[in-house]
């Protein structure tokens, strides 16, 4: 049924942390391969104008070398098989710093949108891919229009660059043929790198376009429906049935150390029928006495009986019973507002006790017209 709810159901709300993080383990994270291009290109033109007198120095000992010949070498049959490796392995040690800089610029570009992902998940053969029905859906898909309109605005855009600095240096180009071997290679080194910096500054144009719409186009793709959102509602935090129970036996667990507190409680404050709420004072221990039961109804009447059973006095004070339920929580002190009113209660049940304990004591009047402040007044 959730199912079929996914499929006609529009994606309208926003993919949840689970969701995300689902998707990473997918593989499934915003990337953009223009940002990384863009910067590949960029640390290369730069690599080159730091690099470029040392490089070109290196290519014209290479072409030196090479092209001149000793005449004992022409007829030397090993010569040219050593030729290849000391020229390979100049050319190598020479654009070894040129190369770490490229990979080291592709290993952590990848990172600037979507962050560090390893999935295997994502190296995973998926049978899927080679459906040919989707893979035609996948031909007319957003993302593929997409692509499509970076091509063609790349082509463009590299295209109309190419013509504008052919045009720009149509006679430095012809001019190189008429100057000497080291300066025609300063002078076309130098054009080629102004050349290539000029294309990479184009790629940005590229990368500010593409960079936003993988961010919007991963974030649509992970959106979900609103059933898809309830249905991991209920897995996340549960059924509402099994959650129902967990709360009852939790209840349950409570009020049953709740009511284990009643019998070395002090007094119990009633309604007298509808609330209780039972009070511990140590002088020694507490700084003010403390709530440790409260109910009503039958919660209440569950604490008199075992305040009963345990020899617990219980006092009749409906306002105060009910000022104390509604602002004070299980095992916590009461109120300052509640100092007075519950003292005098305290001080007639110690004297209570104390006349019991006596021989012929008088007993003590209860008092009367407790203190209660108005905002601890409840009907």
């Amino acid at each position: 049924m959730s199912g079929e709810q996914d499929t006609s159901q529009e994606r309208t709300e926003e993919a949840t942390p689970k969701r995300q993080e689902e998707a990473r383990g997918k593989g499934q994270i915003s990337r953009s391969k223009e940002l990384t291009t863009m910067l590949i290109l960029m640390a290369s033109a730069l690599s080159f104008i730091l690099m470029g007198p040392q490089l070109s120095m290196s290519l014209q000992e290479l072409m030196r070398d090479n092209f001149i010949i000793e005449r004992h070498n022409i007829f030397n049959e090993s010569f040219p098989f050593t030729a290849v490796v000391e020229s390979g392995g100049k050319v190598l040690l020479d654009f070894t710093p040129f190369l770490l800089v490229l990979l080291i610029v592709a290993f952590f570009a990848p990172m600037l949108v979507g962050g560090w992902l390893f999935s295997p998940n994502a190296l995973a053969l998926k049978l899927d891919k080679l459906n040919p029905i989707s893979g035609i859906k996948r031909l007319f898909s957003a993302n593929s229009l997409m692509e499509l309109l970076k091509a063609f605005a790349k082509f463009t855009l590299f295209t109309g660059i190419a013509i504008l600095l052919l045009w720009h240096h149509t006679f430095d180009l012809l001019s190189i043929g008429h100057n000497g071997l080291e300066a025609g290679l300063v002078d076309a080194t130098g054009l080629v790198l102004g050349s290539f910096l000029v294309v990479c500054l184009g790629s940005i144009l590229i990368t500010f376009v593409d960079v936003p719409f993988q961010i919007w186009n991963h974030s649509k793709q992970l959106k979900m429906t609103k059933q898809q959102l309830k249905d991991e509602m209920k897995d996340t935090e549960g059924k509402p049935e099994v959650k129902a129970q967990i709360r009852q036996l939790q209840q349950e667990l409570a009020n049953r150390r709740m009511m284990e507190a009643v019998p070395d409680a002090d007094v119990i404050i009633t309604n007298p029928t509808h609330y209780a709420v039972a009070l511990s004072y140590k002088p020694d221990d507490m700084g003010a006495p403390k709530l440790v039961a409260k109910g009503a109804d039958l919660v209440a009447e569950r604490i008199r009986n075992v305040g009963t059973e345990h020899n617990v006095m219980i006092f009749p004070a409906p306002m105060l019973a009910r000022a104390l339920y509604f602002s004070t929580k299980i095992n916590q002190d009461i109120p300052a507002g509640l100092y007075l009113a519950v003292a005098q209660v305290l001080a007639y049940v110690f004297q209570l006790r104390e006349s019991v304990n006596v021989s012929r004591g008088i007993k003590p009047k209860p008092p009367t017209d407790l203190p209660i402040p108005e905002e601890f007044q409840h009907d």
